[in-house]
């Protein structure tokens, strides 16, 4: 597993809920390359649970987004938007059993339309949660120019 770096925290006025280190109110996740897939291991905090013990289903939406976004960063080498997510909650996700994984995955594309397998799995790696994510994604120009994309070669350390 290849560790993704987040060059979006460093520039200014970055505040994203779901990877920004710097946002203390948001999600902090943080990302590996391992084969065809980005892998996030994240630490439930009882301040993101719905039900009791139970992790938000919004939350888990979010997690799942987020990570479907750095597919379309790492794997496509672009930037995009989410423009439709599908999510089937099949089991909860208890906040106090510790470290959940999601994994995710191009499944298809189609011009500027891809669409992400994102699976979420509980601390005893029962998948909880699944999701088809479609991106809309522009070009790696248009990314660049419009949407603050650093480029790939800013997502990895230097070989």
């Amino acid at each position: 597993m290849k560790k993704i770096l987040n060059p979006y925290d460093v520039m200014p006025g970055y505040n994203c809920f779901g990877c920004s280190q710097h946002n203390d109110n948001g999600l902090r996740m943080e990302f590996w390359e391992d084969g065809e897939e980005i892998v996030c291991f994240w630490e439930p905090d009882p301040k993101f649970q719905g039900y009791f013990n139970i992790l938000h289903g919004g939350i888990q939406s979010t997690l799942m987004d987020e990570i479907a976004s750095w597919v379309v960063f790492v794997k496509l080498k672009t930037a995009g938007v989410t423009s439709k997510m599908e999510v089937r909650y099949r089991r909860p996700v208890k906040v106090e059993n510790g470290k959940i994984t999601l994994k995710a995955r191009l499944l298809e594309q189609k011009k500027k339309v891809s669409i992400i397998k994102v699976e979420l799995y509980d601390s005893n790696d029962k998948l909880c949660t699944e999701a088809e994510v479609t991106y809309f994604t522009f070009t790696a120009e248009k990314a660049i120019s419009e949407l603050k994309y650093p480029g790939f070669d800013n997502f990895f350390e230097a070989e």
